[in-house]
């Protein structure tokens, strides 16, 4: 049975709520509009048509299939709209969501309890407020139409969306897509494994970063086996993919997690002291190390991230004795008081490697320092960092950083009988200007 909204119709919901009682199928030809605090509950398949145009500044519920072909959306600036994709009693198949044109959300809840696949997403939606992940897997299926010339299959957070409740049995398996310049977690994982990956914020309000995992792909390692020589090992179990909208480069604070149950245990013996984030350089065709701190109490890895175009990254392990051999020595304490101690950023032995760079990040991920050749000459006299915003691409230049936590990656190449290589370091930088 079929319960049609004829075109031109025009359905306003105040204070009501509307049930279907029976497993229909409802398709929306004209206009229908959901008033905030209105709720409208759908027992079966919707489709909204090509001519359809719904606005949704209420709840609704669907409990089968979604269909949008139409227009789908909220009202600009609303933050009352919510809706919720369940299922009613023991289902054992996912619910399709799917059509041709976007669907806006703000606050969505995912709830099934179908195991592995619960939601089969096959056209683009987007959401603005709060993804509530309580159960249920949904797999993005970004299956490209050559007739159509269109890609379906992307779930995109736009500026201020953001995730929460994933686990093993609730994430995204597949493209996520991210934008605008806020700190994100990735809600993916792969083959029931819930592995989620953080970037900072960007610097601009408009850049779209896309994020997926991959789990026990024996081929994607096969193809690329190459290695930089201070890298050990690679975990060549799962890797990231943090890509780039364009191809403008762009640096982020990149956070990794290890799980026992996934990540290679080659990699794990330890974590602490030798565990990095590695990126796949495809111009290079090798991997590369990108350096990292280490949190054990979190199982995390970050990281400066160069994202240019689709980047892979994995967890890998570095040899100890390249790292440490002609080491510098960091102190990771700032304080420009003008007490003769700590009043920039030392480095002892850096000049011994005049092809050095250093980089100096804040918390957000926007880079506030850079320079090539940092040599301060022993008493700090030139080419360092005395709290203030330097270089080419920085934050504020030439004011005076607040106090806080910031993150520097020291860049530098040193020579021995294993040949010529560049270093990596990378760690917390403390800076008090208070």
């Amino acid at each position: 049975m079929k319960i049609k909204i004829i075109q031109t119709s025009l359905l306003f919901l105040i204070g009501n709520v509307i049930y279907s009682q029976e497993p229909l199928s409802i398709v929306n030809s004209g206009t229908l509009s959901i008033a905030p605090e209105s709720f409208i509950s759908f027992n079966g398949t919707f489709e909204n048509q090509v001519s359809g145009d719904v606005t949704n500044d209420g709840t609704v519920m669907y409990y089968h299939d979604f269909i949008n072909d139409g227009g789908y959306g909220l009202t600009k600036g609303s933050t009352t709209s919510n809706t919720i994709f369940t299922v009613e009693g023991l289902p054992t198949t996912a619910k399709q969501i799917k059509g041709n044109e976007i669907a806006s959300f703000y606050n969505v809840i995912f709830d099934s309890p179908v195991s592995k696949v619960a939601f089969d997403l096959k056209n683009n939606i987007d959401a603005s407020g709060l993804v509530d992940f309580q159960n249920g897997i949904i797999l993005v299926d970004s299956t490209y139409n050559p007739v159509t010339k269109v890609s379906h299959g992307m779930f995109t957070f736009k500026k201020g969306g953001k995730a929460q409740s994933m686990g093993d049995a609730s994430h995204i398996q597949g493209a996520v897509e991210k934008i605008g310049n806020e700190v994100f977690i990735y809600p993916i994982g792969d083959s029931e494994r819930y592995r989620p990956a953080r970037i900072s914020a960007s610097k601009a309000d408009g850049d779209v970063f896309l994020g997926q995992y991959v789990y026990n792909d024996a081929a994607f390692f096969k193809a690329r086996t190459n290695t930089v020589g201070v890298i050990k090992a690679i975990n060549d179990q799962e890797y990231w993919i943090i890509d780039k909208g364009n191809n403008e480069q762009s640096d982020v604070l990149l956070t990794l997690t290890w799980d026992e149950s996934t990540t290679a245990a080659n990699v794990l013996t330890n974590p602490e002291e030798e565990l990095h984030i590695v990126r796949w350089d495809a111009k290079q065709q090798i991997w590369v190390d990108e350096g990292g701190v280490v949190d054990m109490s979190t199982k995390e890895v970050t990281t400066i991230g160069t994202v240019k175009g689709y980047g892979f990254f994995t967890l890998g392990t570095v040899k100890k004795d390249w790292i440490l051999d002609g080491d510098i020595v960091i102190y990771n304490l700032v304080t420009p008081d003008g007490d003769g101690k700590n009043d920039y950023f030392i480095i002892d032995n850096i000049k011994n490697y005049p092809n050095n760079k250093v980089e100096i990040f804040n918390r957000w991920g926007a880079r506030v320092y850079e320079t090539r050749g940092y040599d301060p000459h022993g008493d700090g006299s030139t080419n360092v960092f005395r709290g203030y915003s330097e270089g080419k691409v920085t934050v504020d230049k030439g004011t005076k950083l607040s106090s806080g936590t910031y993150y520097y990656v020291i860049t530098y190449e040193y020579t021995d009988s294993n040949g010529s290589r560049m270093i990596k370091k990378a760690a917390n930088l403390h800076l008090e200007t208070n």
